[in-house]
């Protein structure tokens, strides 16, 4: 979604966006679409496992912890997408009657929520860089070593990112709500 400016309106109502909000756009875009990837890697590490089990009898390293790093890792890099196209669970069963009963306390309640998800996922974005900053000091690893070992902190950074990337876009929101609030004045 797109945050509106005051004069970059096309004739026909088109609301055009800055060089920065396009590459803001992408970014956010770029991590659903990295997410997207590590869900098929998942799937095939996954199937692949599950190969080997029936055919040698055993499992493949790696595959139940690094199973556990890429579903938190995905999630977190899906995320800023998801609160951009509006699709975290919410009771739209009372927030789209009430803001259409009453569009400036919809408003504002609806930006009381961005807020919070704003603070919620910062606080955990500002969380994750102390276990960034562990794993990267103590070389913290998954897997068995001389079997199959993988470093944690590629995994850790991506959350970081995805978490504050989420936290940028409810802000975002926090300002579309803002200026909903004054229109409905």
């Amino acid at each position: 979604m797109a945050i509106p400016s005051n004069n970059n309106t096309s004739p026909s109502g088109e609301v055009h966006s800055s060089g920065l909000e396009r590459a803001w756009n992408h970014l956010v875009e770029g991590f659903a679409a990295l997410g997207t990837v590590l869900i098929c890697v998942l799937m095939l590490i996954i199937c692949a496992d599950i190969v080997a089990r029936n055919a040698a009898g055993a499992s493949l390293p790696l595959v139940s912890e690094g199973g556990a790093l890429l579903v938190v890792t995905l999630v977190a890099l899906q995320l800023g997408a998801t609160v951009r196209a509006g699709r975290l669970a919410r009771t739209e069963v009372f927030i789209v009657p009430f803001s259409q009963r009453l569009p400036r306390a919809g408003a504002f309640l609806n930006g009381a929520f961005d807020l919070v998800g704003a603070v919620t996922l910062g606080m955990i974005a500002w969380a994750s860089l102390r276990v960034v900053e562990k794993d990267m000091a103590a070389s913290e690893f998954i897997g068995v070593p001389g079997i199959a070992t993988l470093p944690t902190w590629p995994f850790r950074v991506l959350v970081l990112v995805g978490f504050a990337v989420a936290a940028i876009e409810f802000g975002f929101r926090v300002f579309r709500a803002l200026r909903a609030v004054r229109r409905h004045t």
